[in-house]
């Protein structure tokens, strides 16, 4: 299950059908879509999925999931994990999209990693293994579906 920030509640194929009908409302746009997640500790570690559709110049819909999983302390198990959950996601927009005729649609992965502070030595690793799946990848500052729209559902 997905969450619609003004729509609610919704699954795979209705976020999807949600997707499809705001690229249709307006063709003449280019569009791409964003999957980013993020994680906090607290009693455990929420970790958020989120999917944007981004029209490149014209705004953006998202839709998050969001899951507990027991308590993380390792930040390089936390952060290769939100990696794994974003290319879950990725994988199976992919195959849907195809399924209806939009697999020319581009699909962004962004980690919630950058060149500052404890994460910049995982950074080859882990844009390795997005680019390896075949998905673009982007690094903070330019990762804001994970550092952004994620991580503000985490709190």
């Amino acid at each position: 299950m997905f969450i619609s920030p003004t729509r609610g509640r919704m699954t795979w194929e209705e976020m999807l059908s949600d997707i499809l009908a705001y690229i249709m409302e307006a063709r003449e746009y280019s569009y791409k879509i964003i999957v980013g997640t993020d994680s906090q500790i607290k009693h455990d570690t929420c970790l958020v999925t989120a999917v944007i559709i981004h029209r490149v110049g014209k705004g953006a819909r998202y839709y998050y999931r969001k899951r507990n999983q027991r308590k993380m302390s390792s930040l390089r198990q936390r952060i290769f994990y939100e990696a794994a959950l974003s290319l879950e996601v990725a994988g199976r927009l992919t195959a849907l999209l195809a399924e209806r005729g939009f697999e020319s649609l581009n699909i962004e992965i962004h980690l919630d990693v950058g060149p500052k502070g404890e994460t910049r030595e995982m950074i080859r690793e882990l844009v390795g293994m997005i680019v390896g799946s075949g998905y673009d990848a982007r690094i903070k500052p330019d990762s804001c579906g994970a550092s952004k729209v994620a991580d503000k559902h985490t709190k």
